[in-house]
């Protein structure tokens, strides 16, 4: 079956599960070789690059529909989810769609509720749903390069910007970061996503007044340089920060 009849089967049962005019996009960040990675989707139907998306069920919240969406779509669990932005342009998804007739219910208008997370590459193995060539973290800096579809640019855009404001009240690096990490690591990963370069003592002073990490009794070993020490995040102080912001940033 070819995929454009295989969305055309879809579409019926579609309508019975689905609620009309309501979808959902994450834009899930990664970070490896001090760079930004996006996780996207190729789409067997005009080969075009997607981000992880949805419909909605007519049974179930919009919080749960984007954690069922993470998971049938890529095979992505366990993610913090935030709600960032509503997109509703006119034919932002009906065009994708366009070689289809107007009952088709990919076609019809939908406004997508974004979300982003932040999620360590490393940890999860990615699955392709039945719509899809193949699923992939793309670099940031590799973007411009390939055809995204719908309005999707513009979403991670959005998230971006979102997530640089989210970090001046809300902790980042618990999933983006292995498990013990130096403060260099962690400075590097917020000047990434900033985009700017931070002073680094008062970087690290900041950082240790927050409480949420833990300094190890190891160093990372290797380089010409003295070892620097080694932490990690205090899950407790981390998740209660992601709650209830940030008191000493």
């Amino acid at each position: 079956m070819d995929s454009k009849q295989h969305i055309i089967n879809k579409s019926e049962e579609a309508k019975d599960i689905f609620l009309p005019h309501l979808s959902a996009d994450a834009v899930i960040f990664g970070f490896d070789q001090n760079e930004l990675k996006v996780l996207l989707l190729k789409m067997n139907y005009r080969k075009q690059w997607l981000l992880p998306g949805g419909y909605v069920r007519k049974d179930e919240d919009l919080d749960e529909a984007i954690v069922r969406i993470l998971k049938d779509r890529v095979g992505v669990t366990g993610v913090y989810l935030q709600d960032f932005g509503v997109f509703g342009k006119k034919n932002r998804s009906e065009l994708y769609f366009q070689d289809f007739d107007e009952t088709l219910f990919h076609k019809q208008r939908f406004v997508s509720v974004g979300y982003y997370a932040l999620y360590n590459p490393d940890k999860v193995s990615l699955i392709p749903d039945e719509f899809s060539e193949t699923c992939e973290w793309i670099y940031l800096s590799k973007l411009p390069e390939i055809e995204l579809a719908m309005d999707h640019r513009e979403i991670i855009e959005k998230a971006l910007l979102t997530l640089r404001e989210t970090i001046s009240h809300k902790p980042i690096g618990y999933n983006l970061l292995p498990e013990k990490f130096t403060l260099s690591e962690l400075q590097k990963l917020y000047e990434i996503i900033l985009g700017k370069e931070l002073n680094r003592g008062n970087f690290y002073r900041k950082m240790k007044n927050l409480g949420i990490l833990t300094k190890l009794d190891e160093r990372r070993k290797g380089g010409a340089h003295k070892a620097p020490d080694l932490y990690s995040f205090d899950e407790k102080n981390y998740l209660q920060a992601l709650e209830n912001g940030l008191n000493n940033w």
